[in-house]
């Protein structure tokens, strides 16, 4: 809980933040990090102030995020820091868009928060302590029938190698559910996941910081979060496939198939 308060107050910090500062509009202030990939001096201000009160609260710990510490690293106490998920989102205008901050120690994941920046609702988790928004407890959904299930999506957007392979598993999911969605920010599907209101969720490729706090969610909800071959993800980047366990197996059969 230690740790569940501090990424708290480190996230709602930079939620704040966000919330105030002038959207930078003009795509002249956007660096390019690949195709469609954006960074501007928002994200890099939030992250550095998340990075700030997380060690001030625990010295000698590790940082890692997009901006300031790429390298995975899963050694002693580890923060895993996306200080805006859905940043494409944000500098167009668009709602969906979060602070996600996870706490690993020795490589396994212990606590989590995820904030839901517009609409400032905070997403909480912790080893063996369950999922929360505020004082009600998350489940996953109990819809098991696929025909009636909503599933999130990442659309491959940086690296189209795998456009085709993703194209397939689209159509074929597409075609037996009630619906595909794509907010653009994996870490609030993967809290939609988490509160029942997606069944499942793939991507073909995310960071461990786009993920770690919402896997977190998802588990502590009774989910599931694999990667394609159905092995449990730790802090690592890669193929994302969740949802309550019965479509959670069925989406692996789907995407495989």
């Amino acid at each position: 809980m230690k740790l569940v308060d501090l990424a708290s107050r480190a996230a709602n910090l930079a939620g704040n933040y966000l919330r105030e500062v002038e959207r930078p509009a003009n795509p002249a202030a956007w660096s390019r990090k690949g195709r469609g990939d954006f960074v501007t001096d928002v994200d890099r201000r939030a992250e550095e102030m998340i990075r700030e009160t997380l060690l001030a609260g625990e010295p000698g710990s590790t940082v890692i995020g997009e901006e300031l510490s790429p390298d995975v690293e899963t050694s002693g106490l580890v923060w895993i820091v996306d200080p805006l998920d859905g940043t494409t989102n944000f500098l167009h205008g668009i709602r969906d868009h979060a602070v996600s901050i996870a706490a690993a120690v020795d490589g396994q994941l212990v606590a989590g928060v995820v904030l839901e920046v517009p609409a400032n609702r905070l997403y909480r988790a912790w080893l063996g302590g369950g999922a929360w928004l505020e004082e009600r407890r998350l489940a996953v959904s109990s819809i098991t029938n696929p025909a009636d299930a909503l599933i999130g999506t990442g659309f491959p957007f940086t690296d189209l190698s795998r456009l085709e392979e993703y194209l397939g598993q689209l159509r074929r999911v597409v075609t037996t559910t009630a619906g595909v969605r794509r907010p653009g920010s994996a870490a609030l599907d993967l809290r939609s996941v988490a509160e029942g209101a997606f069944e499942g969720f793939w991507e073909l490729r995310l960071s461990a910081w786009d993920i770690a706090a919402g896997m977190l969610l998802i588990r502590e909800a009774g989910g599931k979060v694999t990667d394609l071959a159905g092995r449990d993800l730790g802090i690592e980047h890669g193929t994302v496939v969740a949802g309550n366990p019965a479509i959670h197996q069925w989406l692996l059969e789907q995407l495989k198939a």
